[in-house]
C-alpha cells in the first residue's frame, strides 16, 4: 500500500497490519473480520444482501419486489442470447467451460496466458470476436442480459474467486487494491470511505453496504438505471458520484479493481442477479 493513500482510525492500522507484505489469504481474514466484528449479527448470506441488512422499510419494499423480480425478464432474455447460434452456427457455450453453466462464481479469473484479469463480460465479448461478431456494451444491454443468466445458473453457489500463485496475478490484486483504497477526485474518498468506515451508516439518504459481499448480487437490476447493468457500470457510477474521473470499462485498472472486491467475498454465497433501489 502507498505510503501516500491516507487512513484514519482503526481502517489505518488495519490497513497498516496488511500492508507488510500480507498476501491475499491473510487479507481475506482480515477483512472479513473485520466486517465480522462490525456485524456480528450478520452471516455470510446476510452480508450478501448488503444496505438492506440495515434499514427494515427499505428491506421490507425490497422483500416485496423480491415477489416479482425486475431482473426474471433479462434473465429470460440473457438465456436466448446466450443460447441462440452466430452467423457461423457456433454459441457462446463452446467458449466457456461447462458450457457457461454454474461458473459465474469463479470470476473474475487470472488469465495465465494473456498475464490478466480477464471477467465474464471480457470472455464472452472474446468469444463473440472469435466467431467473427462485433463486441458488445461492457455495461448493460445485451450482454448485461446473458450475465444476469448466466450468474441465475449460479446462484447460491459460494463465491470462489482466486489468485495464483504467479507474480502477474498477485500484482494484478494488489493493484486493485491500491485502488479500491486509493483517494480519487476534488472530495478525496476512496472506495472504502463509504463502503468500510461508513459501512452500515446513512449518507444523503443512502444506506451504505459493508465492502464484503457486495460482488455477490452483480449485475443487478437498479431502479436508478430502469435495467440490468454490471458491476462496473456500479463502479463508474460511484466514482462520477465523488467527482472524480471514472476508470475506463474493461481496463486493466477497473478489471483489477473487481477482481480484489469480489476475492474479498469469498466465501458468501452468491445471489445475483439482484434487485437494488
Amino acid at each position: 500500500m502507498k505510503s501516500s493513500v491516507r487512513h484514519s482510525g482503526f481502517a489505518t492500522l488495519l490497513l497498516v497490519s496488511i500492508s507488510v507484505q500480507a498476501g491475499p489469504q491473510e487479507d481475506l481474514k482480515i477483512y472479513q473480520n473485520y466486517f465480522h466484528t462490525r456485524f456480528p449479527a450478520l452471516s455470510p448470506a446476510d452480508l450478501a444482501n448488503g444496505s438492506y441488512n440495515f434499514n427494515e422499510d427499505k428491506k421490507q419494499q425490497w422483500l416485496d419486489i423480491m415477489e416479482f423480480p425486475p431482473y426474471e425478464a433479462a434473465i429470460e432474455e440473457g438465456k436466448e442470447l446466450f443460447t441462440t447460434p452466430f452467423a457461423n452456427g457456433k454459441t457462446y457455450g463452446a467458449c466457456l467451460e461447462n458450457g457457461g453453466i454454474a461458473i459465474a462464481h469463479t470470476y473474475p479469473r487470472f488469465n495465465a496466458a494473456t498475464g490478466k484479469v480477464e471477467n465474464l463480460t471480457a470472455v464472452l465479448n472474446a468469444c463473440r470476436q472469435q466467431n467473427n461478431e462485433k463486441p458488445l456494451d461492457a455495461l448493460k444491454g445485451d450482454l448485461a442480459k446473458i450475465l444476469a443468466y448466466l450468474a441465475s445458473t449460479s446462484r447460491d453457489k459460494i463465491i470462489t474467486v482466486t489468485v495464483p500463485n504467479d507474480p502477474r496475478a498477485q500484482a494484478a490484486y494488489e493493484d486493485g487494491k491500491r485502488i479500491y483504497f486509493t483517494r480519487r477526485g476534488p472530495r478525496e474518498f476512496a472506495c472504502y470511505h463509504c463502503h468500510w468506515q461508513a459501512a452500515g451508516t446513512r449518507i444523503r439518504g443512502n444506506d451504505l453496504s459493508p465492502a464484503v459481499g457486495q460482488a455477490t448480487h452483480f449485475p443487478t437490476y437498479r431502479s436508478e438505471w430502469g435495467e440490468v447493468g454490471t458491476l462496473q457500470w456500479r463502479y463508474k457510477g460511484c466514482m462520477n458520484n465523488i467527482g472524480a474521473v471514472p476508470l475506463k470499462e474493461q481496463s486493466d485498472a477497473m478489471n483489477n479493481l473487481e477482481y480484489f472486491h469480489t476475492f474479498i467475498s469469498n466465501g458468501i454465497p452468491m445471489n445475483a442477479p439482484g434487485t437494488r433501489f
